[in-house]
């Protein structure tokens, strides 16, 4: 049996698999409102711990169904343009202006957005506590608009909650140069005669649906996510919130918690060492809130006490580790991190130097070529010399074909006399495969990816080509090089390896461009060498037989 032949048909399948799969995503996909599960009526976090009472709770929990309605704070940095709300001075646009949007590159991304026919995704915080301000609470600004100017390296956008009880809360949001970190902290000034206890909570509230211009038949992962130490990255999915079904560590006192999507990630950042608690819910109307509680310390009567946690939001990368342990985590290589990390870390050195990606891919194309040679160059003599051999297994299969044990031995016989391990074409094919799904993954998860140009049609590595001609290029490579192979003599896998070439070009219609160059270039080099090595192999039997 040729069994480089059986792997490549794995893989074929597998192929197909990946494309029925996005179909079926395509088609029908699972709406959140089709689940049958019990939603949470108030969108405030429940702490566990002993800061808050139970009263204090009931009290705010009865607050969160007054709506009300408020003025809108515009703020401007070299990176951000935020509009913050006086209502609980949420979150509730922000655009990057450092990155495009997904379908119009001359427009702002935009991460966070409330409103009438926009998706709901805000970051929102407040206090625990009677008395204490919420997210639906009034605050008041000073001014209408902040902008960061040239000579400042800050911001600071100051609300001021209405003081009860005789203790006063101001909400501070400062606002970075060439950042997009934002920190979020509450100043609490106790006038009054008794201590209090409270908590700050800190979330995200978002719905289900995928980011606008995300691919359907090449899905990615949206939803939140929480990193600990001592249970490292974990995926939190919206389907198993709607089950309950979430294992992430509920106390700690490190990580973060978060909101992935496609390039991009919105993540609150508590202080390292700080007791807290993570929590994720189901609300109504399809939202869903994933967030952080944080104990404050009893405020004596006259202190003051302030609690600060930084929100990141911003592209998903691997620098930003720098900013919190495991944040770059958040940067979706799948299960083969370990091995496309290095890869886009080798692609982004070779970037450095040739500045555009698709260079960059080719020239690493290169090396993982060269990287492979030596099992490369096995694989092709051993399916060189089963070219030649090929006439004697075709009469070995006439002569038992009705006999499959007396077949399986001559042919074992012959591959031992000529030399031939048929195994041998086998290794280099394994090998490969996670090489080209952590490169996949690696193109496909980048940032840096996003609207990369190459040359000419191929303005976006990481969308697939427009006009599909990458794909047809690939197929026709793939066609020239199964004509190198033998020619299998069950007739049913030469129509499978014929249909291969085809297959595959379907196939990669909806890959990054960024991976089909790749493909294109590892089997441009792999007909070159094939053709080399088997030209060599054919001559070394033709001066055999003389």
């Amino acid at each position: 049996m040729d069994f480089q032949r059986l792997f490549l048909f794995l893989i074929f399948s597998f192929s197909l698999m990946m494309v029925w799969d996005g179909w079926q995503r395509y088609q029908h996909p699972e709406l959140a409102q089709q689940t049958q599960t019990a939603s949470v009526k108030s969108d405030l976090p429940v702490a566990t711990t002993k800061a808050a009472s139970v009263a204090a709770q009931a009290a705010i929990v009865e607050q969160s169904a007054k709506q009300a309605t408020g003025k809108i704070i515009k703020v401007k940095t070299d990176f951000l343009e935020a509009d913050i709300s006086s209502v609980g001075g949420d979150i509730l646009q922000l655009d990057f202006l450092k990155q495009p949007a997904a379908q119009d590159k001359n427009k702002n991304f935009v991460l966070f957005q409330k409103g009438e026919g926009k998706p709901t995704y805000v970051a929102q915080s407040g206090l625990l506590g009677a008395g204490m301000p919420n997210h639906n609470s009034i605050f008041t600004s000073t001014q209408d608009s902040y902008e960061l100017k040239d000579n400042a390296e800050k911001i600071q956008v100051k609300l001021v909650a209405e003081s009860v009880g005789g203790v006063q809360v101001t909400k501070l949001l400062t606002f970075h140069k060439s950042s997009y970190v934002i920190d979020v902290a509450y100043q609490i000034e106790n006038n009054s005669s008794v201590a209090i206890n409270t908590s700050a909570y800190y979330q995200f509230i978002r719905d289900s649906e995928e980011p606008v211009g995300g691919s359907k038949m090449v899905p990615t992962y949206t939803g939140p996510a929480v990193y600990t130490e001592q249970e490292k990255f974990q995926k939190v999915a919206f389907s198993d919130i709607d089950k309950a079904k979430v294992a992430y560590p509920k106390e700690a006192n490190n990580g973060w918690i978060g909101m992935l999507q496609h390039y991009f990630v919105a993540a609150w950042i508590p202080e390292q060492k700080t007791n807290r608690e993570y929590f994720t819910r189901k609300l109504e109307s399809g939202l869903y809130s994933a967030g952080v509680v944080i104990p404050v310390p009893a405020i004596a009567a006259g202190q003051k006490s302030l609690v600060n946690v930084a929100l990141y939001a911003g592209p998903a990368q691997s620098s930003i580790n720098d900013i919190a342990p495991g944040l770059g985590l958040s940067v979706d290589y799948g299960w083969l991190t370990v091995l496309a990390t290095p890869i886009f870390l080798m692609l982004t050195f070779l970037h450095g130097i040739v500045q555009n990606w698709g260079v960059a891919i080719i020239l690493l194309t290169l090396l993982i070529k060269l990287a492979f040679f030596p099992l490369s160059a096995a694989s092709y003599r051993s399916m060189g010399k089963m070219r030649l051999v090929a006439p004697k297994l075709e009469k070995i299969k006439q002569q038992y074909g009705d006999d499959r044990e007396r077949l399986n031995r001559a042919m074992m016989d012959l591959y031992k006399t000529e030399k031939i391990n048929p195994l041998g074409g086998c290794l280099p094919v394994l090998i490969q495969i996670p090489v080209f799904i952590a490169l996949y993954w690696s193109i496909l998860a980048s940032v840096e990816m996003r609207y990369a140009p190459f040359f000419g049609w191929i303005t976006d590595l990481s969308t697939a080509d427009p006009y599909y001609i990458l794909p047809l290029i690939m197929g026709a490579s793939m066609y020239l090089q199964s004509k190198l192979n033998p020619v299998p003599a069950d007739p049913l896998q030469a129509k499978v390896m014929q249909i291969m070439p085809i297959a595959f070009s379907v196939v990669f219609f909806f890959f990054p461009a960024g991976l089909v160059l790749y493909s294109i270039v590892n089997n441009g080099l792999s007909i070159a060498q094939q053709w080399y090595i088997t030209r060599n192999v054919e001559a070394e039997g033709a001066a055999a037989k003389r």
